[in-house]
């Protein structure tokens, strides 16, 4: 087992040339069985200007991977135990996944071709140049970025739909299947006053100012809302 860090020396948040990928510094985990090679690639990263750490196994880095760690993953496809793929399919299930870069010595098209639509940055054999290998990794990074805040982003909204009452919720619902509010107020039994109390309510939290923004707010943060009661409550 093999590990190792360093600081960018682009500074934090950045890549070779300035480009901005995260609002924290990234690490590139480079993963790969072969000693010789592991060390030889981390030299390389290094001296571009990445942070680099190593793990001579998928397992290892599973189980020694930073909680929370922006950055990227560089790993062999063929690896004694838990190979690339694996390796990926652990990554993509994981509530915090990373982009993969595969390099190979024993690349081949289907092989390739399945790591790519499982969503790896890029298929690549240990020969490739060193300036497609760094690009590879510059395009993870920026993806990882625009993923990571995508994910903050999410977990946001749901933070504020799960501020809302049980009432609220059950009116959200109503009012995203196009109800009025004395419909509204008819199926859940209320008085419509109290309806328009509730959306006023529930809008606030949600900060949203229109049912179309309501919406738009509901289908990006993933809510569910057509299983919700309808009835007393």
């Amino acid at each position: 087992m093999s590990s190792s860090s360093r600081s960018p020396a682009t500074g934090p948040g950045t890549g070779p040339g300035g480009d901005r990928t995260d609002d924290a510094p990234s690490t590139v985990f480079v993963v790969d069985d072969d000693v010789s090679f592991l060390t030889g690639l981390e030299r390389m990263l290094r001296a571009s200007g990445y942070a680099v750490m190593c793990f001579a196994s998928a397992a290892d880095f599973l189980a020694r991977r930073p909680a929370g760690a922006a950055g990227c993953v560089v790993a062999d496809l063929q690896m004694p135990g838990m190979d690339g793929m694996a390796l990926q399919q652990a990554l993509a299930q994981s509530g915090d996944p990373l982009p993969t870069v595969f390099l190979t010595g024993h690349g081949d098209i289907p092989t390739s071709v399945m790591a790519m639509r499982h969503g790896a940055e890029d298929f690549l054999t240990k020969t490739a140049p060193r300036a497609q290998l760094l690009d590879a990794i510059q395009r993870a990074l920026a993806r990882d970025a625009r993923e990571r805040h995508a994910r903050s982003h999410r977990r946001g909204m749901q933070a504020r739909f799960a501020a809302l009452t049980p009432r609220e919720r059950e009116v959200l619902a109503h009012v995203l299947r196009g109800r009025l509010n004395k419909q509204i107020a008819a199926d859940l039994g209320i008085d419509e006053r109290s309806v328009k109390r509730h959306r006023t309510s529930l809008m606030a939290k949600l900060r949203v100012a229109s049912v179309a923004a309501l919406a738009r707010f509901a289908a990006e943060a993933g809510i569910d809302t057509h299983d919700r009661p309808t009835g007393d409550g």
